[in-house]
């Protein structure tokens, strides 16, 4: 009988009587990582410079169900039903051994970078509020942030829903302000160009691969969702509601602000927070407090992580030495340049969430346990739909194939998932080990 790593071997279910109702827990933390400013910032860039906003906001409504059904669903059924996060679930497509860094070290190290660049987000909107360029008191504002939300994120997924319920109200008051103050503008808008269909996959683009490494996390949330009514509806309300409402009120208040002010067109939506006039460094000051949510959510999957795959290292030790090293970019100012590199990073998830649809699918619409060493089903999946997810920045790639594989994320998910079942039905995946550890 193979010996289980330890990361396996202390792995415990989360039990029924620690679970709680979607609208606790899936639905507000999911909707205040979209409610984030980052989500939003420059969507109306690339997006209603191609296409009408009638258009756009359709793109939000196929991205949102997309993300729904594709990313999230497969991995949250998951969760809910072996009580156990990404990490351990994973070990079913990538292997006891492979687990150890794809989905694991992988998503901690992720989210970290997530984590590094919300904390500089909001620390600078804090200072943009404040009237304020000193360096020192942005550094003492990033550290305050960082620690402070760490704590949270340390006492689990129930408190950084807390934290959610309250603070989401935030970013919504503040995109209705902004709308209101722009929508006299939204019905003469004319955008520049006439691609409407490239705006609507650039929609789909950008929604999904923000999501990507969120939805492959729908394990951690379905392993405190107590039946597939909380998995479904969290995932519905939290995910696709939300990507239409966080996406489509900021689209409308850039598009009436370019359409109502003369000059070049600024798409980014700072530019329409100029509307709201002399409330303008208030409203700075409320988007860095709805930043509160996504960045516990952060810390609380790379906390999940690290105490899965170090389990010899206390999980507060653990997320405090990885908050420091976020710290440590947001105050250093690396995390200013990090955005980019996670684009193509997050990519990545698409063929990792595909090949957890597949091996869902194969296994009966359940887990199908660990898996001895590496399986290199998974990988070749990963590999494949990775390079697939990432052909816009291979320059010797013809320009027709990036077209064609737009967009890539979605499309990285297709061939991740295709790859990963073919495999499988090839026999390519090892043998699973029995995992008896069931918490009691």
């Amino acid at each position: 009988m193979a010996t289980l790593p330890d990361y396996l071997k202390a792995s415990v279910p989360n039990p029924p009587a620690k679970r709680a109702p979607w609208y606790k827990n899936t639905f507000p933390t999911y909707m205040g990582i979209f409610l984030w400013v980052g989500f939003y910032l420059q969507m109306a860039g690339t997006t209603i410079s191609q296409a009408s906003p009638a258009v756009c906001i359709l793109g939000l409504v196929v991205a949102g169900l997309l993300c729904f059904v594709l990313y999230y669903y497969a991995p949250g059924m998951l969760g809910m039903q072996t009580g156990r996060p990404l990490y351990i679930v994973g070990t079913a497509m990538f292997g006891t051994t492979g687990g150890y860094l794809m989905p694991g070290l992988l998503m901690g190290l992720l989210q970290l970078g997530w984590f590094a660049v919300a904390t500089s987000i909001s620390a600078q909107f804090i200072m943009k509020g404040l009237h304020q360029d000193s360096r020192l008191l942005f550094t003492i504002i990033a550290l305050v942030w960082a620690y402070g939300l760490a704590l949270v994120a340390i006492k689990g997924i129930g408190y950084v829903a807390r934290i959610a319920q309250i603070f989401n109200w935030f970013p919504i008051l503040m995109l209705l302000a902004v709308f209101w103050a722009n929508k006299g503008g939204i019905a003469r808008y004319q955008p520049p160009q006439q691609d409407e269909w490239g705006g609507f996959v650039t929609i789909l683009g950008i929604v999904i691969g923000f999501f990507a490494t969120a939805g492959a996390a729908g394990a951690d949330f379905g392993m405190n969702s107590r039946d597939r009514r909380d998995v479904a509806l969290g995932g519905l309300t939290g995910i696709a509601f939300a990507i239409v409402l966080a996406g489509a009120l900021p689209i409308l208040a850039v598009a009436g602000h370019v359409a109502a002010t003369p000059g070049p067109p600024n798409y980014d939506f700072t530019a329409a927070i100029s509307g709201i006039g002399s409330l303008a460094p208030v409203m700075f000051l409320l988007f860095a407090a709805g930043s509160v949510a996504p960045t516990c959510f952060c810390t609380f999957i790379a906390a999940n992580s690290f105490a899965t795959m170090i389990p010899q290292i206390p999980r507060g030790l653990s997320t405090l030495i990885g908050v420091t090293i976020g710290a440590i970019l947001a105050v250093t100012g690396v995390a200013q340049n990090l955005i980019g590199f996670f684009v193509i990073v997050g990519a990545s998830f698409g063929p990792i969430c595909g090949a957890i649809a597949a091996d869902y699918i194969l296994a009966g619409y359940r887990w199908s346990g660990p898996r001895q060493g590496i399986n290199w089903a998974g990988y070749i999946a990963w590999g494949v739909g990775f390079l697939v997810g990432i052909l816009d920045h291979i320059p010797s790639v013809p320009a027709s194939w990036v077209k064609a594989a737009r967009p890539g994320v979605l499309f990285s998910f297709i061939v991740g998932f295709a790859v990963y079942f073919a495999l499988s039905r090839a026999g390519l995946r090892p043998a699973t080990v029995a995992l008896t550890n069931d918490g009691k």
